[in-house]
């Protein structure tokens, strides 16, 4: 198995479709750093991203958080956890093909319902029928995630572990992505 990213890989997806928690199982097997851009913005900010949308408007936000990424994508590389609406900006899209790769954790709108219901920190499902809300979202952004240079479906099956390794074996079919010198 390659072990020695030369690229970063940017988890790309809706909002529960498991990017923080396999984005880091997946840094620990590779004995890379992992990185989540919602968690750098907040800690730069020191504001809650449900915060930020109130206080400065969603603009705000997405100005914030591609200025967030392409830093972070011009660091060594990792696995970096992209918040569920910055695949959508060209920019973003641009910056991460151009410094990385990008992988949609694709995931079915039941599951991702049942991973996001009770939470209450996500400001886009604020609205009336959070549900509905979520299956607009997801039929509005899944032709641009689907720009993703690789896809990986999501399988509530499986361990948060043999996601990552799911990935992974996904990572491995591309050469591009690994400095074969590297040690882990």
């Amino acid at each position: 198995m390659r072990t020695g990213l030369a690229k970063t890989v940017a988890l790309v997806g809706m909002m529960g479709a498991g990017k923080t928690a396999v984005g880091t199982a997946m840094a620990r097997m590779l004995d890379v750093p992992f990185l989540d851009s919602d968690a750098e913005i907040v800690a730069a900010s020191n504001l809650s991203i449900a915060e930020i949308f109130e206080r400065e408007g969603e603009a705000y936000f997405r100005d914030k958080e591609s200025q967030v990424l392409a830093r972070l994508l011009s660091g060594r590389p990792c696995i970096l956890s992209t918040g569920g609406g910055a695949f959508l900006s060209e920019r973003n899209r641009a910056e991460i093909a151009a410094r990385g790769v990008a992988v949609w954790l694709k995931a079915d709108l039941d599951l991702l319902w049942s991973r996001v219901r009770h939470k209450n920190t996500r400001p886009l499902l604020r609205t009336e029928n959070p549900k509905r809300t979520l299956a607009a979202l997801c039929d509005a952004r899944e032709p641009l995630y689907a720009k993703a240079g690789i896809w990986v479906e999501a399988d509530r099956r499986l361990s948060v572990e043999q996601m990552a390794q799911k990935v992974i074996g996904a990572l491995q079919e591309r050469a591009d992505l690994w400095d074969e010198r590297a040690v882990p």
